[in-house]
């Protein structure tokens, strides 16, 4: 009988370690990111730095160009600007629908955010690379949310699009003809 993710962080099997489940829980099928990738419109950022050498302001940036619309939450910069997008203090200020949200905070606070994000019911909870909350997980699964952590969306969108393969990197997937999640839009 097979042993099921839900089974390990139900602790239902013995000598299961959290390393472990935390090793299952990141091994993702690239068909499962690459439609959550295709159906995601609108993206809640949450972190977003308006510091231009930081990861999620470089992040946000790409997912722009992309055609994807982004939605910044970090409560000292509401008000703000960054990007050319207003920045807002919390997920109940933002009026449109939200179809993923995006972690850019420490693994510990990924709980409280995907608590808050249940109730504007988005389809996706994502957390970055090194975020990666099993009972943040959990919850968001129960309430039927799809879940990625220790990912980044960006690098995923480079590397199922086909567009890391055009800086000479081995993506590790071999197509004979260009993958694209969705079309590259100017601003």
């Amino acid at each position: 009988m097979p042993l099921l993710i839900k089974d390990l962080l139900n602790g239902k099997k013995n000598k299961v370690t959290s390393n472990m489940i935390s090793k299952i829980a990141t091994e993702y099928d690239d068909l499962y990111i690459s439609g959550i990738l295709q159906r995601t419109k609108n993206i809640a950022m949450v972190g977003l730095s308006d510091n231009w050498n930081r990861p999620s302001y470089f992040v946000a940036k790409y997912l722009l160009d992309r055609g994807y619309k982004i939605f910044a939450i970090n409560p000292k910069k509401a008000g703000d600007k960054i990007l050319g997008i207003n920045v807002y203090p919390s997920f109940e200020s933002i009026k449109d629908k939200i179809d993923m949200v995006d972690i850019f905070r420490n693994s510990k606070a990924a709980l409280s955010i995907t608590q808050a994000a249940l109730k504007i019911k988005p389809q996706t909870i994502w957390m970055q690379i090194g975020v990666k909350n099993d009972k943040a997980a959990e919850i968001a699964k129960i309430n039927g949310i799809d879940v990625i952590m220790n990912r980044c969306p960006k690098i995923e969108f480079c590397r199922l699009s086909g567009e890391l393969g055009w800086a000479g990197i081995n993506s590790g997937l071999f197509w004979n003809n260009r993958r694209i999640i969705r079309p590259i839009y100017k601003r």
